[in-house]
């Protein structure tokens, strides 16, 4: 007979490795090459020293002169929040006893809450490689009953839970806690649940529930150039500042080989991963298709499958911004975190808990972290791009 012991000890000794190996592997390409660190995390923090420039102890002589005064490597310390990453499955009273008499049946229950679970991980957190780390998904254009326009969809999608704020962070009465029934991706517009919404109005922000400003600090945070970036200014560390280009248009391969060049040659950082919309990757494709140059294809971590620039793998994200293309070294990016994903454990041990008052039970998968780039001007990023 199944029970909710023998479901709790599968999630913990079945499910939650197959779990963390799709996650860490499977969001995005990128960040499944990028490597994961417990190091450097002191509490609730990453502190992370980072060097920059060369040794300055170098020089020439005179044969019986003074030999070159020692000055050692430069370093910053980076400091940075660990960021609580969530994901919680729900499984009803009534499906675990339905189930009880049918060890089959049970499992397809669990492997279908395990599954959504990931897609909607995967989903969220392919979502904050891209973006800066406010956790906010689109501004709103205007609002009629439970429709709210907004000025893109692309990292929203139905299911989803927000809460409409303010443009300054603060919530908007009766807009929180909100379901999206449904996205139209044409019109840019999205249905969410619950009654007419009074007091939404133009600039406002669409944010994943309770997220606002706890994201991972991903590449929209890394790529600028003013302000500060996991504590160090930009203003007086020009080095914190990436290789950027707006406004490019047409693309080309000279102003791909361009930024490729630039990297190396202030930087001595070799791209080993480009990023880019599918629009972008299209007009690559016909720039090389013009130059009769061959792309050969190549296969990353999880069975991802792509096109190749020069050697370089170009993988194409629906969560990157439209016309843009990112040329990435990723031996400069660390995912610092406490521990890999694991179950939040109750003080009896268990994962699955019924909610109070209510007859449902509740697993939720936790991580502690956040990604780091050591050398942001090894990084570049082409915008503007005219797509194909």
């Amino acid at each position: 007979m199944v029970t909710l012991t023998s479901a709790d000890s599968a999630l913990k000794s079945y499910y939650l490795g197959a779990i963390s190996q799709q996650l860490n592997t499977e969001v995005n390409p990128f960040l499944a090459k990028v490597r994961q660190s417990t190091a450097d995390v002191w509490g609730k923090e990453v502190r992370r020293l980072a060097q920059y420039g060369v040794n300055g102890g170098v020089g020439a002589g005179t044969e019986e002169g003074a030999l070159p005064a020692a000055a050692g490597n430069n370093y910053e310390q980076f400091v940075t929040t660990l960021k609580n990453l969530y994901g919680t499955v729900e499984i009803s009273d009534k499906a675990v006893r339905a189930s009880e008499n049918n060890a089959g049946a049970f499992v397809n229950l669990l492997t279908a809450e395990m599954e959504g679970l990931i897609r909607s991980s995967a989903f969220n957190f392919g979502r904050m490689l891209f973006g800066d780390g406010s956790g906010v998904l689109c501004t709103v254009s205007s609002a009629s009953g439970t429709t709210v326009t907004v000025d893109s969809v692309k990292n929203v999608i139905e299911g989803m839970t927000v809460d409409i704020l303010t443009s300054g962070g603060g919530a908007v009465s009766g807009a929180t806690g909100r379901r999206i029934l449904s996205v139209d991706r044409d019109a840019n517009t999205i249905t969410l649940s619950g009654g007419a919404l009074s007091g939404v109005a133009e600039s406002n922000i669409v944010c994943v529930q309770g997220s606002y400003n706890l994201e991972l600090t991903g590449l929209g945070a890394i790529f600028q150039d003013t302000g500060t970036l996991y504590g160090i200014d930009r203003s007086t560390h020009k080095w914190m500042v990436p290789y950027m280009q707006t406004s490019v248009g047409e693309l080309s391969e000279i102003k791909i080989q361009k930024a490729i060049d630039k990297l190396e040659e202030t930087a001595g950082s070799r791209v080993d991963m480009i990023l880019c919309s599918w629009g972008v990757k299209r007009a690559l494709q016909e720039v090389l298709s013009a130059s009769r140059t061959n792309s050969d294809m190549t296969e990353l971590a999880g069975g991802y499958r792509t096109m190749t620039y020069n050697g370089i793998p170009v993988v194409a994200d629906r969560f990157c911004p439209d016309g843009t293309m990112y040329l990435l070294n990723s031996a400069d990016f660390t995912l610092h975190q406490l521990c890999d994903w694991k179950w939040l454990e109750g003080d009896d041990g268990k994962v699955l808990r019924q909610v109070p008052g209510k007859p449902l039970y509740t697993a939720t998968l936790v991580k502690y972290a956040d990604l780091i780039c050591t050398r942001p001007c090894g990084q570049a990023m082409l915008s503007g791009i005219t797509e194909a």
